[in-house]
């Protein structure tokens, strides 16, 4: 009689159903947190280019490319990633150039993450009015 009931799969697929929906589950959820961490990196270093150029032009300061980054990221993910911007001129290959860095956050379960986990930094040549 035991044989019998051995091979009786009877009320298996409820078991299999929740075992590959809950992998399925999870691998959804990892790709779309793997989604969200890209776009995170992505929106933050386009707010640091816009930054590094706003900051680059003759008629604007180093703090004016700041709180343009600042305020590109706000807009875009939110005032908790814009929290460590620095902005400093340098030299680029024999020209001066604004340099913008910001570290934030690495999101890893929705909006929690590594702090300071993601630093991007982005350059732009810096604009004179004179003649060189």
């Amino acid at each position: 009689m035991t044989a019998r009931v051995a091979s009786d799969d009877r009320g298996s697929s409820p078991v299999d159903f929740v075992l590959v929906g809950a992998l399925l589950t999870a691998l959804t959820l990892a790709v779309l947190q793997l989604g969200f961490a890209v776009y995170v990196r992505n929106v933050v270093h386009d707010a640091a280019v816009e930054g590094a150029h706003y900051a680059a032009l003759a008629d604007t300061t180093l703090a004016d490319g700041a709180e343009r980054t600042r305020l590109a990221i706000t807009r875009a993910v939110g005032g908790s990633y814009a929290e460590d911007i620095t902005v400093s001129e340098s030299d680029r290959l024999g020209h001066s150039a604004a340099v913008v860095t910001v570290r934030t956050t690495l999101p890893i379960i929705g909006l929690l993450g590594v702090p300071y986990g993601l630093e991007v930094d982005a350059d732009a040549p810096m604009e004179s009015l004179g003649e060189e």
